[in-house]
């Protein structure tokens, strides 16, 4: 990290709570690990749900068939195996090892995510994020981006860390992630060896958390270990070390500038008021959400 990027941080975030995932089933069955998004953090402002996919492919086969969202975004990562997308506007996409596809749901649609093989491993995440009153009828739009898409930025030591940007910023090198964003914000897989640090501001305001998914370590002097979800309290900057394991310390970084409206949220429908989300039901029974809209994916950042 340059030495004029170290000096500009003034105070280390602390981790202010810490989530331990519960285990649910979602979709047609599919097991998987929750921390943001169940009774121990509801939400944190601008986040709704953070779940974590891990299993072997033939025991998510059954995966997430057709089923509405309305008035936030939705971020799938896949580290391992391949998740198929398709959406009531004809649109379909394959996601594979490293790839990431954001999407905004904006006014409504329709869509299914479904495993494309039996065989190894599916491990990722999915990653729900409110839009603000303004953009919660904006038009549904995609962004897939594969490995190749994504850029790698090495960390200092020797044992190979590494921090991949999908949007905002990397404090190391100022290299900037593709993923195009509403909201300003942080989504980075920082993956460090054993001994190893690493730095990253995260603007003061600005709600965060780490999720940890392998390995063990510490965030700004708390241990870490896998299904948590490490709240970052006030500050400018946080820290991490991988432990001493062979696995050293893998976890996602996300932030974002809250939107501090209110969130009134059923199922797959957020909104601001009781009004919209019965609305949004109304529509979604009626067959609005699965009708052709005109140009459904057009680029409107």
């Amino acid at each position: 990290m340059a030495a004029s990027a170290a000096a500009a941080l003034r105070e280390l975030r602390p981790i202010a709570k810490v989530v331990q995932g519960q285990k649910m089933k979602e979709g047609a069955g599919v097991m998987i690990t929750r921390t943001v998004g169940t009774g121990a953090l509801r939400n944190l402002d601008p986040y709704l749900m953070l779940d974590e996919l891990k299993l072997p492919a033939k025991a998510a086969f059954a995966g997430f068939p057709d089923h509405p969202h309305r008035g936030f975004e939705t971020c799938s990562i896949v580290l391992e195996g391949q998740i198929e997308h398709r959406d009531s506007q004809g649109n379909q996409g394959v996601i594979g090892p490293g790839g990431v596809q954001w999407m905004t749901a904006g006014r409504g649609i329709v869509h299914s995510e479904m495993p494309k093989s039996t065989d190894g491993m599916l491990h990722g995440f999915q990653l729900w994020i409110n839009l603000p009153k303004k953009d919660k009828m904006c038009k549904p739009r995609y962004q897939d981006y594969q490995k190749a898409d994504i850029p790698i930025v090495p960390l200092d030591g020797s044992g190979g860390s590494s921090v991949r940007v999908m949007a905002g910023t990397s404090t190391h090198g100022g290299v900037a992630g593709p993923i195009k964003m509403r909201n300003p914000g942080l989504l980075m897989d920082v993956r460090l060896a054993a001994g190893d640090n690493f730095t990253q501001e995260v603007p003061e305001g600005w709600n965060g958390f780490c999720y940890v998914y392998d390995g063990e370590g510490k965030i700004s002097g708390n241990r870490a270990q896998p299904e948590q979800t490490l709240v970052l309290g006030p500050g400018d900057h946080l820290v991490a070390a991988g432990g001493g394991g062979a696995a050293g310390l893998k976890f996602l970084l996300v932030a974002g500038k809250p939107i501090g409206e209110p969130i009134v949220q059923h199922g797959p429908f957020v909104m601001n008021t009781e009004e919209e989300i019965y609305q949004a039901f109304r529509d979604y029974q009626t067959g609005q959400l699965q009708r052709p809209q005109d140009n459904p994916w057009e680029d409107e950042l």
